[in-house]
């Protein structure tokens, strides 16, 4: 694995790491404690990254911010391949009308910018950590279909399912045997793909208010309340911007040295 693999891989194990073990040794409370007397506070050794306007520690609520993000990206991203590999496979692995209709549905949904679809399906069923990986989950869901169809489709015109289908071999055990494990590298690659939007889409609603609702600590509902004070303690921003920075930037890195790994087409 190449350097840029490490590091990419480096940065998305520690943040599952923080995610997964923050809450076992950090309490919710120390991300709520409020202490007005050191609000605003720069970065010392009695915060590590400074505090908000509410006097709380920010190291603290950047770590339990990783644990929504990762959580509600994590479910979104589950919830479109759940939804998207069905209709993905029978897509591509029947064609014809089925494969039609479907994909015009498909088409429709990417019409819309994955986070205005987002946002519109977050304001409609309301704000809420439920309501906001379902929004995501469905606007993801579009792009995976489209490509596990391609997928399918190509491994479906290979001459060994062409050999099994004239054997006899059923489609559910088509599918299972012979396209399901074929299209998996591509279902990977794009879902660690996903992962980095479906973080960025997450700060995003957080930021408008559509998203997780305080006091949970939310990197974007961090950046959010810390608007009124960028002139006076801009680390209340710097400091969830470069986590939503570095994750993204880890996830994508990871997802391209995946893709070059998994994918034959691109080895020499």
């Amino acid at each position: 694995m190449t350097g840029k693999g490490l590091l990419g891989g480096g940065i998305v194990i520690t943040m599952l790491l923080v995610a997964i073990l923050a809450p076992l040794f950090i309490p919710d409370t120390f991300a709520t404690r409020m202490d007005m007397r050191a609000r605003l506070s720069g970065p010392s050794l009695d915060h590590i990254f400074g505090t908000d306007q509410l006097g709380r520690d920010l190291f603290y609520r950047v770590v339990l911010g990783a644990q929504t993000s990762v959580m509600i990206a994590g479910a979104a991203v589950l919830m479109s391949v759940v939804i998207g590999l069905p209709l993905g496979i029978i897509s591509g692995y029947y064609g014809g009308v089925i494969d039609n209709v479907l994909m015009r549905l498909v088409d429709t949904l990417l019409s819309f910018p994955a986070l205005l679809l987002a946002l519109t399906i977050s304001a409609v069923l309301g704000p809420n950590l439920t309501n906001t990986i379902i929004a995501i989950g469905i606007a993801f869901t579009p792009f995976l279909a489209r490509i596990i169809r391609g997928e399918a489709l190509r491994v479906a015109q290979m001459p060994y399912v062409e050999a099994a289908r004239a054997a006899g071999t059923t489609d559910l055990k088509m599918i299972i045997r012979h396209v399901l494990p074929n299209i998996m590298p591509a279902i990977i690659v794009q879902g660690t793909i996903s992962l980095a939007f479906a973080i960025l889409a997450e700060a995003g609603l957080s930021f408008l208010g559509l998203g997780t609702q305080p006091p949970d600590a939310s990197w974007g509902l961090m950046i959010q309340a810390s608007r009124d004070y960028l002139d006076v303690a801009p680390w209340t921003a710097l400091v969830p911007g470069a986590a939503v920075a570095i994750t993204v930037l880890g996830l994508n890195m990871f997802g391209d040295v995946l893709r070059d790994v998994l994918d034959p087409r691109t080895q020499t």
